[in-house]
């Protein structure tokens, strides 16, 4: 078993000479463990960055972290000054039972370029390309953008840290799953990751190895760190570039395809999953586990079958039954938007809803 071990990856941590690896085996083998696995007893880290009027859509997502996860959650929440009195006000309202800690950071760009990562795209979306910069002492991070939700415990998407190669620094979900109705593959004038590219709405990161990685790109044969790319990566493409920070995220990971873990569509459900038909395959088998009601379909009469999801967590009051306040109304509303693409497959929004609330009260059963 030992002979099996990678030493490659103990030397890219410690740059310890070979022979010394082979004479630790049983500490690199104790070595891979403990930093590929999740542990237990730690903290789930979930960063989200709020501009404008996206107050009540960060909390709704909040709270759908909230109910159904196992481990601790510490939020690490940028938003405007004007924001942080509100947030703090809703948040220290919550029944956390000591579950949920939260941190609210200012917006911050690099000083000498602020102004372009502003402008680019949306106000503040930029701000996540600097996370593993600014939470320097936070070895992993998920960040979900404000239009998430989640249908089955944060848990289960972080263990996808466990599962995690020696190469490998962050997990992101296709952008399409249909190259037909494919973005990236139609209409991009810059490189992008695999067929159809990535969406960033969702994005797991091992952020130490992120720090830690030289990157390639096509821009010099030298290597560079994250902090060394990003500018440089903006200025060669900022005429080119349509999504913003997600499209330098696709251009990244063209370039260092090793280095992305890949996760289903489920995890990262969109309309464009369902709008022309269903073509997420996973989630008519297993159900949808993360909601990203992106274009602004909480809020709007396009997509009911988003929305009612979106208010029926929205307006569930903690501590309340949730078969009968969330699951069963939920069901009610979404039967009515069975004349759309989306409502069509309904049932997919709510099978592994179910099935969370079912473990949830399963665990609070047996105290």
């Amino acid at each position: 078993r030992c002979k099996n071990l990678s030493v490659s990856f103990w030397n890219s941590y410690w740059m310890l000479p070979s022979d010394v690896c082979g004479m630790n085996c049983f500490w690199e083998a104790a070595f891979r463990y403990y930093y590929m696995k999740p542990h237990p007893s730690e903290k789930m880290h979930l960063a989200v960055v709020a501009c404008g009027e996206r107050l009540e859509e960060t909390v709704t997502m909040l709270r759908s972290a909230i109910i159904f996860s196992i481990k601790p959650l510490q939020f690490h929440i940028f938003a405007e000054d004007q924001l942080h009195k509100s947030f703090k006000d809703i948040l220290d309202d919550f029944p956390y039972e000591g579950k949920v800690n939260y941190t609210l950071y200012p917006i911050t760009f690099p000083t000498e370029s602020a102004a372009e990562w502003k402008k680019l795209f949306k106000p503040c979306a930029s701000q996540r390309l600097f996370l593993p910069l600014i939470l320097k002492n936070v070895d992993s991070l998920l960040y979900v953008d404000t239009d998430i939700l989640f249908l089955r415990p944060v848990d289960d998407i972080w263990s996808f840290l466990g599962k995690f190669n020696s190469t490998q620094i962050a997990a992101m979900a296709p952008e399409h799953e249909e190259p037909r109705i494919g973005w990236y593959n139609r209409f991009a004038r810059h490189p992008y990751y695999g067929v159809t590219g990535i969406n960033s709405g969702v994005m797991l990161m091992n952020m130490t190895r992120i720090r830690r990685k030289y990157f390639k790109n096509d821009m010099t044969p030298v290597r560079l760190q994250w902090g060394e790319i990003l500018m440089p990566l903006l200025k060669k493409y900022k005429l080119n570039i349509t999504w913003g920070d997600q499209d330098l995220l696709n251009i990244m990971f063209f370039h260092n395809p090793e280095s992305l873990y890949v996760f289903p569509c489920q995890w990262n459900y969109r309309p464009d999953h369902c709008i022309y038909g269903s073509n997420c395959k996973e989630a008519e088998e297993e159900g949808i586990f993360i909601l990203h009601g992106n274009r602004g379909v909480y809020h709007d009469d396009k997509q009911p079958t988003f929305r009612a999801v979106y208010e029926a967590i929205k307006n569930y009051s903690f501590g309340d039954d949730l078969v009968h306040s969330l699951l069963q109304p939920l069901e009610l509303e979404l039967r009515k938007t069975m004349h759309t693409y989306c409502g069509r497959v309904y049932k997919v929004f709510i099978k592994q809803l179910t099935k969370s609330i079912r473990d949830l009260i399963a665990r609070r059963s047996k105290g």
